[in-house]
């Protein structure tokens, strides 16, 4: 009898365990969505951080179909009006206008990262700092958008196809001494810019995955600030958009305040061991009751993860990132409607 009771409470509390992981996982509803009349995430390929010739993913791992997509950004961003076949350095670097109309002209969706300036600009940009893009090591928070714009992404000797800018003077040994240049450089380049003028760029030509950047969990004042300040532009915006972030604050904001904007949870998985216990849960979906996401964006690896299925059949759009080849987008497919892609050209539109 005492074995019979201990397989009986062990049965409830598996059950438990298994609604509760439901609840959790649970994306919004189907009467939450028709009430508000919220649009489905668009049909289409997403270039992640727009078509780009500089920056994310290129690196020696991908270089056999890196060129052609570097080529193709190239042509593209001239066919927009950036740059001249004469620069030899990099024309549209990751998440800069003219990445951002490389990839309008060539058809794709759009993936971005907005955050903000210490002047309380909202602008486009991945990282908190700007050592990768511009091997300047400060933060985008400490500086104003006027600084941004002397400061080019991927300066010489940087090269197209670069993964990396080259530190400037002083970034390694003395980065306190890092400071502005008095004056824009010389010649064409891009610099970090306003998200206002990158929605002018695009202008409705194809839908946008935007992002919104956080670092760490904290809430605070200035986080409130960015969600109002970037969905008040995206308000006035006429053309298809969603959003979605890491931080399930943020789509809790957009549940809260904007219940008819689509929206979606990033994640990855991060195993127990190798990182904290808040990312390992979020890894596992297990703060979508606070987002109650409409799509979920996870590792193009994840896509046959449990957490990731029993989102997919409660409702929930499952969207990749980032993938880098034609061979991790066959692998992962099956697993996803929609696709960030970025260092090759895919084969189908």
């Amino acid at each position: 009898m005492a074995k019979k009771n201990t397989a009986g409470r062990a049965l409830l509390l598996g059950a438990a365990a298994i609604g509760a992981a439901a609840w959790a996982i649970a994306p919004r509803g189907f009467a939450d969505k028709r009430d508000h009349y919220v649009p489905a995430v668009p049909d289409a390929l997403y270039a992640h951080r727009g078509l780009h010739d500089a920056g994310s993913g290129l690196s020696a791992q991908y270089a056999a179909e890196s060129g052609e997509y570097v080529a193709l950004a190239r042509r593209m961003a001239m066919k927009g009006g950036y740059g001249t076949p004469e620069c030899a350095g990099p024309i549209a670097p990751e998440n800069s206008l003219a990445a951002f109309a490389a990839a309008c002209e060539a058809g794709y969706g759009i993936e971005l990262d907005v955050q903000m300036t210490m002047d309380g600009q909202v602008v486009v940009v991945h990282d908190a700092d700007l050592m990768r893009v511009a091997g300047d090591p400060r933060r985008v928070a400490d500086l104003t958008y006027e600084e941004l714009t002397r400061i080019p992404l991927f300066p010489a000797p940087s090269r197209p196809g670069c993964a990396l800018a080259e530190p400037v003077p002083n970034a390694v040994e003395a980065p306190a001494l890092v400071v502005t240049p008095s004056a824009p450089p010389r010649g064409y380049y891009q610099h970090v810019p306003l998200f206002s003028d990158v929605l002018r760029v695009v202008d409705g030509r194809v839908p946008l995955i935007v992002e919104y950047k956080f670092e760490g969990t904290d809430w605070t004042p200035r986080s409130d600030e960015l969600m109002e300040k970037a969905d008040a532009l995206l308000q006035a915006y006429d053309g298809a958009y969603v959003v979605e972030s890491f931080h399930p604050g943020a789509m809790h904001w957009y549940r809260e305040h904007r219940p008819e904007v689509c929206r979606g949870q990033l994640a990855e998985s991060a195993p127990l061991g190798r990182s904290g216990v808040v990312d390992w849960l979020a890894g596992l979906l297990a703060f979508d009751w606070l987002s109650r996401p409409d799509f979920v964006a996870y590792d193009w690896r994840g896509g046959a993860s449990p957490q990731v299925r029993l989102a997919r059949a409660m409702g929930a759009v499952p969207v990749s990132w980032t993938v880098r080849s034609r061979d991790e987008l066959a692998e992962c497919d099956e697993w996803f409607d929609h696709h960030i892609f970025e260092s090759f050209v895919p084969d189908r539109a």
